[in-house]
């Protein structure tokens, strides 16, 4: 039995499947699409939910029950369940739970992805979607109606950085009686903890930083345990299943998690620092950079700034492209969250479906760049960032 008043990432570390009659200190991969029974009478109590018995990987399965324990024990969530990817999870900890008729209340500056769920897929199945300014708290209260049933958030946001704070949205969601959900992908359980500020729901995209190689894809979101039950039997139903290898991948992964974090962020705050003030660069934005618009949001809520910075090129679309073309080091993919220092271009790439205005309207400019802050050498990373501005 684990001693729960270990510290979380102890506890996630320590959690892991019944060991079997082989005594192996590694958890196994349960690789198996279904489940074996002594009896007859065994399977109908299993199928009559009078049991916990595994039936069938769709429903349950030991490798990705070990991941998603492990991400309650560093979220301080009651419980949670594994998705096949982020997007899966922030879709079905939505569609769950809201029916045709109901309003969420989006901040706009959110993932692409999750920006199109809002604009183009809920409004098809009649759930009306408000996207409001992340810092314009008015906006908010305006935006709530009669039928406003949840508020679902990013923070620090994709691409832009900006920092919401969690303790007025957690304050404003128990004054309407909104489920709170939060996408915590960007921060991690490791620097950030929604549910300390009210959070129902926490999404992540496993395949960022939990993952942290760039090998698997996998999604998982955890919260209150009625709320999760919800969303399991809605998952189970529709089969947005996280497999059992990438979920045994994703549990080994997490054991790291938080030493690999403390890396990122210090090579990336070392970054934004040595950037802040280039002739190249109009504008630098990383959350525990003192000239971050929300600088002291970010000291409160997170234990560090993250992986990720952000910067404007004076030359705009066209200094971007150049720059992104004349990197020696660094990886050109749309991923983050990698060991690998990875750039990108989002005008060009993850919200090149947006129109222009609503690109600009959450601060998506023509020459931003993002960038995800490896384990490399720093100075390394550093220093490819530079030759390249050179050449803008």
């Amino acid at each position: 039995m684990i001693n729960n008043k270990l510290h979380p990432q102890t506890l996630a570390i320590r959690t892991q499947t019944t060991r079997t009659n082989e005594m192996e200190h590694s958890t196994p991969l349960f690789l198996t699409s279904s489940f074996t029974f002594d009896s007859a009478e065994d399977m109908r109590a299993a199928f009559a939910e009078e049991t916990d018995d595994n039936i069938y990987s769709r429903y349950s399965n030991p490798s990705v029950d070990e991941f998603v324990s492990k991400v309650c024990a560093l979220e301080g969530a009651e419980a949670g369940v594994a998705t096949s990817s982020g997007m899966a999870a922030v879709f079905n900890s939505i569609f769950a739970l809201l029916k045709s008729g109901d309003h969420i209340i989006f901040c706009s500056s959110v993932f692409g992805s999750t920006h199109a769920l809002a604009t183009k897929v809920l409004p098809k199945y009649g759930i009306e979607c408000t996207l409001v300014p992340s810092g314009d708290f008015n906006k908010w209260e305006e935006a709530v109606r009669p039928n406003s049933k949840m508020v679902f958030l990013e923070t620090p946001t994709n691409p832009q950085l900006e920092i919401l704070d969690l303790e007025w949205v957690g304050n404003f969601a128990k004054k309407h009686n909104l489920i709170f959900n939060v996408d915590n992908c960007f921060a991690t359980p490791v620097l950030q903890s929604p549910i300390k500020y009210g959070a129902h729901l926490v999404n992540h995209s496993a395949t960022k930083w939990m993952d942290g190689q760039g090998r698997v894809l996998g999604g998982v979101v955890v919260g209150k345990a009625d709320l999760i039950k919800d969303i399991y039997l809605f998952c189970r139903n529709t089969g947005p299943s996280l497999s059992p290898f990438n979920a045994w991948v994703l549990s080994k992964s997490i054991e790291t998690l938080a030493v690999r974090i403390e890396k990122h962020s210090d090579n990336a705050l070392q970054i934004a620092k040595a950037l802040e003030g280039h002739p190249k660069i109009k504008w630098v934005r990383y959350p525990f950079l003192p000239s971050h618009p929300q600088y002291n949001i970010a000291i409160k809520q997170m234990s560090k700034g993250g992986g990720i910075i952000c910067f404007e090129l004076l030359g705009g679309k066209e200094s971007g492209i150049k720059f992104l073309n004349s990197l020696e080091l660094l990886s050109l993919t749309p991923n983050l969250g990698d060991t690998r220092s990875i750039a990108s271009h989002p005008t060009s790439t993850t919200h090149s479906k947006l129109k222009e205005e609503e690109r600009l309207e959450v601060g998506i400019t023509p020459g931003l760049i993002r960038i995800s802050a490896g384990l490399e050498f720093v100075e390394d990373i550093l220093s490819d960032i530079l030759q390249a501005l050179e050449k803008c």
